[in-house]
């Protein structure tokens, strides 16, 4: 935004915006509100103050190794506040830096599969958590009946101790492998892996990561621009998924995109992105200028500015942006959305969102 033009007034507009927009938001039957975390100081102090809004918080912080041995642990904070305000604590297991050679031992060889249920199971009972979710990516496609077969047996592990079992799957639009070498690349290597109907038929619930939609290795665009993240979703649906088991994705975080560097022979100058919060990308906007534009088709706000001659590119997550992806929520009956990730959000969404879940 300009550098004259005053951040509160600003903040109070879109919250304004927003709740226009919402109609019938605060009014209707709140849908479940599962907001990620990370170890990040911010997203801690986010959650601490806003987990009235809150009904399921899930901190990124536990891996799985290629033996099927878990590490990791909630903040005590965390614990203590999600168990005064009646929020319900479901961790996210990952299988660590999304290593695909590593997931592949867990889903394939028996011994590691068994260890790996059995440490889940474990965990989840040991450490009183409402349930898990699995947060495994980069699977490989010929994996795609192993880690349905996987999820089925882990569920009715944790569903013996008292504990649910979800599931993070990326998102695709169809099952299509796409035009390009790039498209096939990510189809096999990570939307493809996920047979969504099984999935869903032995997990309680999945939550749809309907963001990144562009990334730091692709070109500028929106972190989830509402066309794709609606066409996805409703392939989600034609495959037979209950609406009441899915947890539309939506994005807290902004993106930029700006030109550097790379030394390695033969590469030179290139654009590369990087996720943003929104306090960062007011400040670059500030710094530079720049009035976001509102793209109503897409329900996100885009700006783009030279410096020094080349362009930079900035995509901007903000409280209109998610109320309007909520729209989707409302719009299919779902069972509500999950957030990536807390500490990045837009202030002004938690008013824009009402009061307490």
């Amino acid at each position: 935004m300009p550098a004259n033009f005053p951040a509160r007034t600003f903040a109070a507009l879109v919250a304004v915006a927003a709740l226009a927009s919402a109609g019938t938001v605060a009014s209707a039957q709140k849908p479940e509100a599962l907001w990620y975390m990370t170890d990040n100081e911010a997203s801690v102090q986010s959650f601490l103050a806003h987990a009235d809004q809150i009904s399921i918080a899930s901190p990124q912080v536990f891996s799985m190794d290629s033996l099927g041995v878990i590490w990791g642990g909630v903040d005590a904070r965390v614990v203590a506040k999600a168990r005064s305000a009646g929020v319900k604590l479901i961790p996210l297991v990952v299988n660590p830096g999304f290593d695909q050679s590593s997931i592949h031992r867990v889903l394939t060889l028996p011994d590691v599969r068994a260890r790996a249920i059995r440490n889940l199971a474990d965990l989840c009972r040991e450490q009183k958590f409402d349930g898990i979710q699995f947060d495994f990516e980069n699977i490989n496609i010929a994996d795609r009946d192993a880690f349905s077969s996987f999820a089925r047996a882990s569920a009715d592990a944790l569903h013996h101790v008292g504990c649910s079992l979800s599931a993070a799957v990326v998102p695709r639009t169809s099952d299509f492998p796409g035009p390009t070498q790039f498209h096939r690349w990510i189809f096999e290597n990570w939307r493809g892996a996920y047979d969504y109907a099984a999935l869903a038929s032995s997990l309680d619930f999945i939550s749809f990561m309907t963001y990144a939609q562009h990334t730091g290795g692709t070109t500028p665009g929106p972190v989830a621009g509402f066309v794709w993240m609606e066409n996805a979703l409703r392939f989600l649906l034609s495959l037979g998924v209950p609406a009441q088991k899915i947890s539309l994705g939506i994005p807290s975080y902004s993106d930029w995109w700006y030109p550097t560097f790379d030394v390695r022979p033969g590469v030179g100058e290139r654009m590369v992105g990087g996720d943003i919060s929104y306090a960062t990308a007011r400040g670059i906007l500030a710094r530079h200028a720049v009035q976001p534009i509102w793209d109503e088709r897409q329900k996100s706000s885009y700006a783009f500015w030279e410096d020094d001659g080349v362009n930079e590119f900035l995509f901007l997550e903000d409280a209109r942006s998610f109320v309007a992806k909520m729209s989707l929520v409302s719009k299919y009956k779902l069972r509500g959305y999950s957030v990536w990730v807390l500490g990045t959000e837009d202030p002004a969404t938690w008013s824009a969102l009402g009061g307490a879940r």
